[in-house]
């Protein structure tokens, strides 16, 4: 089974501490070793220094150097008096010898009789001499300072493991809380919100996860929300033809009524059909998009020539308003599909006697009514699907709830933007915007208003 990984994080950063404590222990005692040799060949050839300075000074040369002798053993040197300058010594070789004998001072180490010492040789009167201190007992003056590194290794291995634990836990609490909550949001459940704090990138992994959650939220609520307005636009159309069929089968309804409200309920169910199977395919980006030069005052003149007959049976005023040419980069069937949603929402909503008005510039088309309007509010979340379904449906006659959803999807598919501006009583003003073409200019010509 994999370990977790707190537990791996722990074994690869203790592994590491005891790696680097050991080898910083080993370069230690190289290093301590070193120096406490150089110092004691240091001190041997100073202390070789100062007794041949000495009988260089005396009567007798070299005459009463045994007398030093036990001195000199209680600190583990031993004299070696009248030495063989000729190079038949043991403890020097011919060069060494040669360099003695000319007064120069010789130091080193060599190996006799399988013993290996710390030597200074030095001349006085042609006659030599040589101290010798086994290396051994330089073993044993380190050794106090090695078991000094090892002890410190021991403590810096604790505080490293230590060390290790804290941060594999600090790594590893953020990384399971995510876990945890991942797999709250499997199970469908509502995971609390992550502390975001630790290093930085474990704040931006709670804050990331924070984030996907709210959002994962929202798209349930809404998903919850469109599957219950679906269900109640499907059932309300669907119970209407239900009750006048049956209606006119039992022959209680004049035959032309329930023609006209079963066509009328039809038509309702079928636009509903139409744009939620538009907004499935946008939501699966599976529509398909022109980029290509259009004129947004053909749009807007298409548009109030298709909805001038609805226009004249609600009574309100309908026309076009621009110049006589408003380029831009667009899909025209799509711009025309936006705009006709705008137009039908605002034909519905304006009372008998007003007007909307479809307006084209360059780059930009807005469709403005003298409905009611919107509430402040209400403008950032015009766009979400149901919403203003859901704030108004029983006090105006919205239509399925799902068609500003549909102008926002296509509008941005086409690179561009829609927004609204609108006070309450003083109607709404939706508009468009979308890329023009490079160095396209605006005509002065103005279009005539439709009447």
């Amino acid at each position: 089974m994999a370990r977790s990984l707190r537990a791996r994080l722990l074994a690869a950063i203790g592994v590491v501490a005891i790696l680097s404590v050991a080898l910083a222990v080993a370069i230690g005692a190289v290093l301590t070793r070193r120096a406490v040799e150089r110092n004691t060949l240091r001190d041997l050839s100073a202390q070789a220094d100062l007794l041949a300075s000495r009988e260089r000074e005396a009567l007798l040369p070299l005459g009463r150097i045994g007398s030093l002798q036990r001195w000199q053993e209680e600190q583990d040197v031993t004299i070696v008096p009248d030495l063989p300058l000729d190079g038949s010594s043991p403890y020097l070789t011919v060069e060494q010898a040669a360099r003695v004998r000319s007064g120069g001072a010789v130091d080193g180490t060599v190996t006799v009789a399988g013993t290996r010492y710390f030597f200074a040789a030095r001349e006085v009167q042609e006659k030599g001499f040589v101290l010798l201190r086994p290396t051994e007992v330089v073993a044993s003056a380190w050794r106090p300072q090695l078991e000094g590194l090892l002890v410190g290794a021991a403590a810096a291995i604790v505080l490293a493991g230590l060390a290790a634990f804290l941060l594999a836990r600090a790594i590893a609490q953020p990384v399971r809380r995510v876990a945890d909550a991942a797999g709250a949001l499997a199970r469908d459940e509502s995971p609390p919100r992550l502390p975001v704090h630790g290093s930085r990138e474990l704040a931006l992994l709670a804050r990331s996860f924070n984030e996907m959650a709210e959002q994962l939220a929202r798209a349930r609520d809404a998903e919850r929300s469109f599957l219950l307005s679906v269900s109640h636009e499907l059932k309300t159309p669907l119970t209407a033809i239900r009750g006048y069929a049956e209606g006119l089968g039992e022959g209680m309804l004049p035959v032309g009524e329930a023609a006209e409200t079963i066509r009328r309920e039809a038509e309702r169910l079928e636009r509903l059909v139409r744009d939620l199977l538009d907004l499935g395919r946008m939501r699966k980006r599976e529509f398909t998009v022109r980029r290509e030069p259009i004129d947004l005052a053909d749009v807007a003149r298409d548009a109030v020539r298709r909805h001038e007959q609805q226009a004249r049976a609600f009574g309100v005023a309908l026309e076009a308003a621009g110049p006589a040419s408003a380029p831009a980069i667009a899909d025209a069937e799509r711009v025309l599909q936006v705009i006709s949603n705008l137009v039908e929402n605002a034909i519905r909503l304006t009372p008998a006697g007003g007007r909307v008005r479809v307006a084209a510039d360059g780059g930009a088309i807005s469709v403005e009514d003298t409905g009611p309007g919107l509430a402040r509010e209400d403008l950032p979340r015009a766009f979400e699907r149901f919403y203003l379904y859901s704030r108004y449906g029983r006090e105006r006659p919205v239509g399925s709830g799902l068609g500003l959803a549909i102008v926002k999807e296509l509008t941005h598919g086409m690179g561009g933007t829609v927004e609204v501006d609108s006070e309450p009583g003083a109607g709404a003003c939706f508009t468009v915007r979308l890329p023009t073409p490079a160095g396209a200019s605006e005509p002065e010509t103005q279009l005539a208003p439709t009447p």
